[in-house]
Order: structure tokens, then C-alpha cells, then sequence
């Protein structure tokens, strides 16, 4: 009989985590755990954590803190990527009972049991070169869209990237085994599937597959509305997926390719695997085969030797882009990266006036974007209510579109007439009628 029989799980950072948070969580279940929310006094709490940028680290320390302080008593394990980069950071913090890196935190189970027989603190990383397991997970009763890991880990070592000293090397399951996954995630009541990993694109290198095989097969798969490619590298972003996707009924029109920087020295200095001519061309083909697309871009800003001048030619040669909206992350420093040898460093107040810059940028080619679709009809997935008694759906082209609340909705696809652009950037619509094929 478990001494602990509740269990909550707080997620921090990208789809990958949230991922492999159900993952842990549907382990636990099939151990007699019963999953709860923070405020429902668990007995074990599991914070999977992110390491992305220094304010992630901040965060994960000020999470851990404040959820001891509020649940006094409660077991902490403290798993994910900063977990494996910054362990005795986080077991110093007091109240934390575990600490599980990259190679052991699909151990946590087992863990947690063997705590409770010996109660000594745990703390297990190890090298993350030894971190060779590829293991799948899908979120599932968490969000209406389910985030399927096809890939984990990253060759490519960016200058200001850690998540290889986190994740460890690239990897991923075969195409047949990957099927599998989808079809479990289906059967859990998936509508949409949304890849995910750390370099998606790099999916099957080992098992002489890629990523067009992957969705190629994915598309037959019976059962589910939609699928979406989250963030994929311009390098490995084919022509051959894009014209896929355009003539393809469930994958989406909407990409996710990163930047980073709009400006080749910058991209070398970054060690990127792109210029700025393949990354325009890449754009280019997905508007020409899909008009309707969504294309969100990453950019970071204020990379050590960014100076007023490289920092122009990236504003400059986004806004020229035909780009639907950015994620802008503010460039901090990281233990153990190459970004750290570049003399000319950036003062972290221009960086975040960069940041903001860009944000206006994409606030502008967000609204564009969106008053393009006013008056049309698409088709939407709907979400819960919010707390104003209305409902949200993103469009085939991830429009998020709100509505008033109508129960028989959730879960579903149907069509709705896109009316007006809100000031917050998403639109107002009426709900048509049920629709069963996206509009490319």
C-alpha cells in the first residue's frame, strides 16, 4: 500500500515537458496515484522544470519555494532540464526530496517508492552523455490539443543553447513505434496532435527514417481531426514537407520555424545551420503553396556582438517577411555555452528595449494576419469556457477565435464566421456548424 496516494504535477516551459509530465502522470495512475491540482493538498508534487533562459531558472527556484511554503509536509521531486544542468542549486532548497536528471526521471516511480523505505534525499543526474533512451510520451486530459514527442535531445550545440547539456544527444523512435503512440493518444480522445521534441526535424536519422515519412503515415491514421509540426529548423524544413502539408487534409497550414537572427553574423556567431536566404526561401515556398498559412518565427535579441547597426538588418529583414507573429526571447547568459567567449557583450537594457521593438512587430503582423481572415468561415477546435462565460477554438491556421460557451462544442471541430479583430489580437466569431475538413 502506497503511503502517498496523491499526486500534482506543475509544468514549466515548452510542449516537450508537458508531454512528459502526463507521461509520469499516467505512470503513477497505473500505481494507484489519483492526480490532483497543487491547491488540492498532494502528497507528492512533481515540478518539471525548464532551463531554457536564466529567468526560467528563477522561476523554477521560486516555484519550488513557494509551493513548500504552501504545502507543508508535501514530497517534492524536481525533474526536467535544470534538474539535470543545476541539481545541487535545487536540493539545497529546503523541502526538496528529489532531484532526477535527464536519464532517471522516467524512474521516478520507482524513486518515490524507495523513498519511502529509506527516506534519504535523493539526488540522481548523472553524465548526459549516457542519456541515450529514446522514451515516448503524449499529454492526454491535460489541454484539448494533445502534444505527441516524436524526438528528444539536439546535435547541434547553438552558441546559446543548453538544452544538449540538458537533453543530451538527438533521438527518436521508429516511424511503426511512433504510429503506435499517436494511435494510443487518439484512442485517449486526441482531436489534434501536436509533434513535438527539441529538433523534430532530425527525427529517424538513426533508424535511416525521416520526418516526411513520419507524416506521411500519420496522415492515414483514423480517428483524429488534425495534426501540427511544432518548432522546426529552417535547415531541415524540406520542400518536400511543405508541399506535403499544403495537399495534405490534417496537417495544418501553420509552421513554427526559429530565426534567432535576421542578420548572417549574428546567425554564424550563434553557430546556426542557415543563412538568411534559405530561411526566406523556406517562407517564400510555404506562401506560395499555402496563401492561408500561420508562420510564427523565433528571434532572439541582444546575442553578444549584436550591435545597433545587426540589429536593424534583423527588424529590417523581419518586418519584410510575410511572418504571422514572433516569440521574442531576450538573450541571457548560460553556463557552459560558446556565447560566453564573444567579447562584445550587449547591455541587458538595450536587449530588453529589443525585445520590446520586436514584441510591437509581431503585435502589427499579428493583427495584419488576422484582419486578413474578417468575414471569412473556418474551421475551429474549441476549448473550455473561460471565466467570462465564453469559449476559444483556434482555426485550421491557428486563429484563436472566442464565441460564447456552448457545452456541446468542446472537444469538437465546427465551422465559425471570423467577425472582428479584438484589441488583445484574437477574433470574435459566431459559431456556424459542424465541419469534418479544415479549409487549406
Amino acid at each position: 500500500m502506497n503511503q502517498y496516494k496523491k499526486i500534482a504535477f506543475h509544468t514549466l516551459g515548452c510542449k516537450l515537458n508537458f508531454s512528459e509530465s502526463s507521461a509520469l502522470a499516467r505512470q503513477f495512475g497505473e500505481r494507484g496515484y489519483a492526480r490532483v491540482e497543487m491547491d488540492e493538498n498532494p502528497d507528492v508534487l512533481v515540478i518539471n522544470t525548464c532551463s531554457v533562459t536564466d529567468q526560467a531558472d528563477k522561476k523554477c527556484r521560486n516555484i519550488v519555494s513557494r509551493v513548500i511554503k504552501n504545502n507543508p509536509g508535501v514530497f517534492v521531486a524536481v525533474v526536467g532540464c535544470y534538474a539535470q544542468l543545476k541539481p545541487q542549486e535545487i536540493a539545497a532548497i529546503p523541502g526538496v526530496s528529489m532531484v532526477l536528471g535527464a536519464g532517471e526521471k522516467f524512474n521516478l516511480p520507482d524513486h518515490v517508492e524507495a523513498f519511502q523505505k529509506n527516506g534519504q534525499k535523493v539526488v540522481h543526474t548523472g553524465e548526459i552523455k549516457d542519456v541515450k533512451t529514446f522514451v515516448p510520451s503524449f499529454s492526454a486530459g491535460d489541454r484539448t490539443r494533445t502534444f505527441l514527442k516524436v524526438q528528444d535531445g539536439c546535435n547541434y550545440f547553438c552558441a546559446f543553447c543548453t538544452i544538449p547539456l540538458a537533453r543530451g544527444r538527438s533521438r527518436s523512435a521508429s516511424v511503426a513505434s511512433t504510429l503506435l503512440e499517436a494511435q494510443k493518444a487518439v484512442d485517449a480522445g486526441a482531436k489534434e496532435i501536436v509533434l513535438t521534441g527539441v529538433n523534430i526535424g532530425d527525427f529517424g536519422t538513426a533508424q535511416g527514417e525521416n520526418l516526411l515519412d513520419l507524416i506521411v503515415q500519420l496522415d492515414r491514421l483514423d480517428g483524429v481531426s488534425r495534426f501540427r509540426i511544432s518548432s522546426i529548423e529552417p535547415n531541415l524544413l524540406t520542400d518536400e514537407i511543405i508541399d506535403f502539408v499544403a495537399s495534405s487534409k490534417k496537417f495544418m497550414p501553420h509552421f513554427h520555424i526559429p530565426l534567432q537572427s535576421g542578420c548572417d553574423d549574428i546567425l554564424q556567431a550563434m553557430r546556426r545551420r542557415y543563412r538568411t536566404d534559405l530561411y526566406r526561401r523556406r517562407i517564400e515556398r510555404i506562401v506560395t503553396t499555402m496563401p492561408d498559412a500561420c508562420i510564427g518565427v523565433d528571434v532572439i535579441t541582444g546575442f553578444p556582438s549584436e550591435n545597433d547597426a545587426k540589429f536593424a538588418v534583423t527588424r529590417d529583414f523581419i518586418m519584410d517577411l510575410p511572418v504571422s507573429y514572433l516569440h521574442v526571447f531576450t538573450y541571457s547568459e548560460r553556463d557552459h555555452t560558446t556565447a560566453l567567449r564573444i567579447q562584445d557583450v550587449v547591455p541587458m537594457e538595450q536587449r530588453h528595449e529589443r525585445t520590446k521593438l520586436l514584441r510591437f512587430v509581431s503585435d502589427k503582423k499579428k493583427r495584419v494576419f488576422n484582419e486578413k481572415f474578417v468575414g471569412q468561415t473556418r474551421p475551429v477546435l474549441w476549448e473550455a469556457a473561460n471565466e467570462d462565460g465564453m469559449m476559444y477554438g483556434f482555426t485550421d491556421n491557428y486563429i484563436k477565435v472566442e464565441i460564447p460557451f456552448d457545452q456541446s462544442l468542446v472537444n469538437q471541430v465546427s465551422d465559425a464566421q471570423l467577425r472582428s479583430v479584438h484589441p488583445d489580437l484574437f477574433i470574435k466569431g459566431v459559431a456556424v456548424s459542424e465541419s469534418t475538413s479544415p479549409v487549406h
